[in-house]
């Protein structure tokens, strides 16, 4: 199974120029800068979480850049620090599993070892549960998250910033556009919909 590629937004200045996998971002940053140049910085950011991506913008590099991610298709699984994939004990390689450390106090490790499967089918057991619980919860704070990482990048400067990053995390969508009014056309847009996906 293929990982899905790495999916990107890029600014000029204020402007809004690409978006889409990172191949497609890097070879419009690259036919910008073989017309025209950019005069103001390029900024380009994971579109899921707004982390931003460290591109080289020499020319000779985007294309590598293009090239590779045309090829290769990387992954937010290529990202992973190697030494994080390292096997480094006792485990299940082929169903995933990987060992780790766990410190628990000893009334702890008592309860998990009376439980039926033990202390590795229980614990397994319980961050499922948790996950299915705090589902909703997760990717709502991830989404905030992400908006207010694009936010303090591209509009720190910009009327209103504090105020909307308070209605960000209240889940005031009419307070928030109210507040964004005034920002550069594509930074609002972008701000905007990182926002709608707080409350979707």
């Amino acid at each position: 199974m293929q990982n899905e590629p790495i999916r990107a937004v890029a600014f000029v200045g204020s402007q809004r120029i690409a978006e889409g996998p990172l191949a497609e971002v890097a070879g419009r940053i690259l036919e910008l800068m073989a017309t025209s140049g950019p005069t103001e910085p390029v900024v380009v950011f994971e579109l899921e979480t707004s982390a931003v991506i460290d591109l080289d913008l020499r020319p000779e590099s985007l294309a590598r850049a293009r090239t590779l991610y045309e090829e290769g298709s990387p992954s937010h699984a290529a990202a992973v620090d190697p030494a994080d994939r390292r096997r480094t004990g006792p485990g299940r390689p082929k169903l995933g599993v990987v060992a780790r450390e766990v410190t628990l106090l000893p009334r702890h490790w008592e309860w998990l070892n009376d439980q039926p499967g033990g202390a590795s089918v229980t614990l397994r057991r319980l961050v499922e549960q948790a996950r299915q619980t705090s589902a909703d919860a997760d990717r709502v704070r991830k989404a905030r998250e992400s908006a207010y990482r694009f936010m303090a990048v591209m509009a720190g400067n910009q009327p209103g910033f504090e105020e909307a990053i308070r209605a960000l995390f209240a889940g005031d969508r009419a307070r928030f556009d109210e507040q964004t009014a005034e920002w550069p056309p594509d930074v609002a847009a972008h701000a905007r919909a990182l926002m709608a996906a707080t409350l979707a």
